[in-house]
């Protein structure tokens, strides 16, 4: 009996203690968010005291909501090149876009170690024709410097009514001064995939952008090439320069045409229950067709996706040069007023744990030629024969795969 109540008086301590414990971690931890919480609200005092101070004293009068609209605009400027605040004005034009045609240039650009920088222009448009290219540094727009420019102001100067001009002042590695180009705005509408036989048993393969139709029009090119090549494709060629990027389930669906199995792409967020995985899949796998991979400085988010995964794998040879290196996720918040704001919450990591983001993709073959007009077609989604030096070499590496995987499969081997 002694026993039984000397245990239940242990029991009994240690549940207080526990209690006591629990306390104790509980007050520490309602201390620490009401520390952050005190730290907020004080520089929100602050925050307020200055717009107090320059609604009263600066030399002209401001409204309220420009005021605001500048702090937040300013606040997600701090965070990376990406984030940024759109007017409802600008968050519908964002929703316009989407929709595949706008007025403007035709590149894609982003913010890179401070300066507006060209990703990739598009083929056939304006920016195009008129010889921008990847990495050009964009300093000013209709003589403004673009420094301390947001990216989405940036954008916003650039588009514009069909027919209208633009002049941007470019720096170029190899120039020995800053070049002006007028080009004339015009309604950019993108055409996704282009293909063609490069000779019997080769096939050419062109994506340019990521768009809602990508995956679905990569097989059906894929579908041409075999009825254009009835003995048999022996190999791919996938040009992937100068592609932007675009639509994340997109480049998924085109790496897993050519993926039985495996992860495809990683997105980790802030949390560890913040993350995604996107695996491939045996079924509609194409055959293990030798591939090569061609990609430039051009070359970035979505399409770093596809070559990353491909490149892990082994199922493809990558040749070209080191590719842009964006390798984060944007999405978009819509706000009560019909603002919204475009926030980084995640990056993309290749199936073997790489980031993109500022890294890029390595090729295994670096080689640096200068990109060659792949001229335009005549014929709906195909490329006609011109002169690329590099999609020369990467069709000579090609064959060499060929005869390296008839060597794998003859007989002893």
């Amino acid at each position: 009996m002694e026993a039984v109540m000397f245990r239940n008086k242990k029991i009994g301590w240690l549940v207080l203690l526990w209690f006591v414990v629990g306390l104790l971690i509980g007050s520490l931890y309602v201390h620490k968010v009401l520390a952050r919480t005190d730290k907020t609200y004080e520089k929100l005092r602050i925050f307020t005291e200055v717009l107090e101070i320059v609604q009263k004293n600066y030399v002209e009068d401001v409204k309220t909501e420009k005021l605001i609209s500048g702090a937040i605009e300013g606040m997600l400027h701090s965070l990376d090149p990406h984030s940024a605040y759109l007017t409802p004005d600008m968050y519908r034009e964002l929703q316009v876009e989407t929709k595949g045609s706008f007025g403007g240039l035709g590149i894609e650009i982003a913010l890179k170690d401070g300066i507006l920088t060209v990703i990739a222009p598009i083929e056939d448009t304006p920016a195009y024709r008129a010889g921008i290219k990847a990495g050009d540094k964009i300093l000013k727009i209709n003589g403004e410097s673009t420094k301390g420019m947001s990216l989405q102001a940036s954008v916003n100067k650039l588009r514009g009514p069909k027919g209208t001009e633009v002049t941007i002042t470019i720096m170029r590695e190899g120039f020995n001064q800053l070049k002006d180009f007028t080009i004339v705005r015009d309604v950019i509408t993108i055409k996704s995939v282009k293909f063609k036989t490069l000779e019997k048993g080769y096939g050419y393969l062109r994506i340019m952008q990521f768009q809602e139709q990508t995956s679905t029009d990569v097989r059906k090119a894929l579908d041409e090439l075999k009825k254009e090549n009835p003995q048999g494709i022996n190999g791919l060629v996938i040009d992937l320069r100068n592609n932007p990027g675009g639509l994340l389930d997109q480049a998924v669906d085109v790496s897993d045409v050519f993926l039985e199995h495996g992860v495809i792409v990683t997105i980790k967020g802030r949390g560890d229950h913040e993350k995604m995985v996107f695996n491939a899949h045996k079924a509609k796998t194409i055959p293990s067709w030798p591939l090569v991979v061609i990609v430039n400085q051009g070359s970035a988010s979505a399409s770093e996706i596809v070559a990353g995964a491909l490149q892990d794998y082994g199922r493809a040879v990558i040749l070209g040069s080191k590719t842009f290196g964006k390798g984060s996720v944007q999405t978009i918040i819509p706000l009560e007023d019909g603002s919204g704001i475009r926030l980084t919450t995640a990056r993309y990591y290749t199936p073997n744990g790489r980031s993109i983001q500022d890294h890029g993709i390595e090729p295994d073959i670096p080689i640096s030629i200068e990109d060659v007009s792949m001229g335009e077609s005549k014929k709906e989604q195909k490329v006609e024969k011109v002169e690329d030096p590099l999609l020369d070499r990467a069709l000579e590496h090609l064959k060499g795969l060929r005869i390296f995987q008839k060597f794998l499969k003859s007989p002893g081997k």
